[in-house]
């Protein structure tokens, strides 16, 4: 792994990470009664935040097919467009 890769998966943790302590938060709120605009708000910022982890997830898995494109792992271009619009 390299140092752009641990990087990148720092910041994919760190997003992941985000999500889940909003995700408690969601359940905290949901738990108190609290009201549905805060917790509809704040199940939007987890959405949003698991879906911005999706996409670096993806654009990572994008660059390693470039840059090694015969590796074991490698996905083709119908597998990589197939997980991107899972996203959508």
């Amino acid at each position: 792994m390299t140092t752009d890769d641990t990087a990148q998966q720092k910041k994919i943790i760190n997003r992941l990470r985000r999500a889940q302590g909003q995700l408690a938060a969601v359940i905290t709120a949901v738990e108190a009664g609290g009201s549905c605009k805060d917790v509809v708000t704040q199940l939007a910022a987890v959405s949003s935040a698991l879906d911005r982890a999706g996409f670096v997830i993806v654009s990572t898995a994008m660059r390693e097919c470039l840059d090694n494109p015969d590796a074991a792992n490698s996905l083709t271009v119908d597998e990589l467009e197939k997980l991107f619009l899972t996203l959508a």
